[in-house]
């Protein structure tokens, strides 16, 4: 029973790999989100729709929605500073939801906040839990060991393995 409620308890990499899937997912969609507004409806345009929505100092939050969801979006995909970047993507989000989108209830068609909300939710899961191993993060934290010598042997010490 604990294998079918808990799959990665007895297959770790299947957590890894849910947050591959995951973060590629994700930094698909705000990769393609921020490259819309720079590209298709520029900073200016974005930072327009946001006066008429209301959105409080409207060219600053669509310069940083912009630079956010590219930049973010794209090192979700690499898995680089993955938990930094994931958290300011939902601090963005979680804007978008309650200046423009809790007010027109649940569904996208309607302006609703679906999207917005489950964008947001995945991200927290990703910025809690990191990137994984299959990721720059991953491979960054194998090669250097941050821990310092005395932290490496007291682990030692106490039969730890390091690597």
């Amino acid at each position: 029973m604990r294998t079918l409620l808990h799959p990665a308890s007895k297959a770790p990499a299947l957590t890894d790999l849910a947050l591959l899937v995951s973060r590629v997912a994700l930094g698909v969609v705000l990769l393609a989100h921020g490259w819309q507004k720079l590209n298709d409806y520029t900073v200016s345009g974005t930072a327009a729709s946001f006066d008429q929505m209301g959105v409080p100092a409207p060219t600053a939050a669509a310069t940083f929605a912009t630079a956010v969801e590219i930049v973010g979006g794209a090192a979700l995909i690499l898995g680089l500073l993955t938990p930094v970047l994931a958290l300011l993507n939902t601090i963005n989000l979680l804007g978008a939801l309650v200046l423009v989108h809790a007010g027109n209830g649940v569904f996208v068609e309607n302006g609703g906040y679906e999207l917005v909300l489950a964008l947001a939710a995945g991200l927290v899961v990703i910025a809690m839990l990191g990137a994984g191993k299959f990721s720059l993060d991953g491979l960054i934290g194998r090669r250097y060991s941050f821990a310092s010598p005395t932290d490496r042997a007291a682990h030692e010490r106490a039969g730890a393995v390091t690597a």
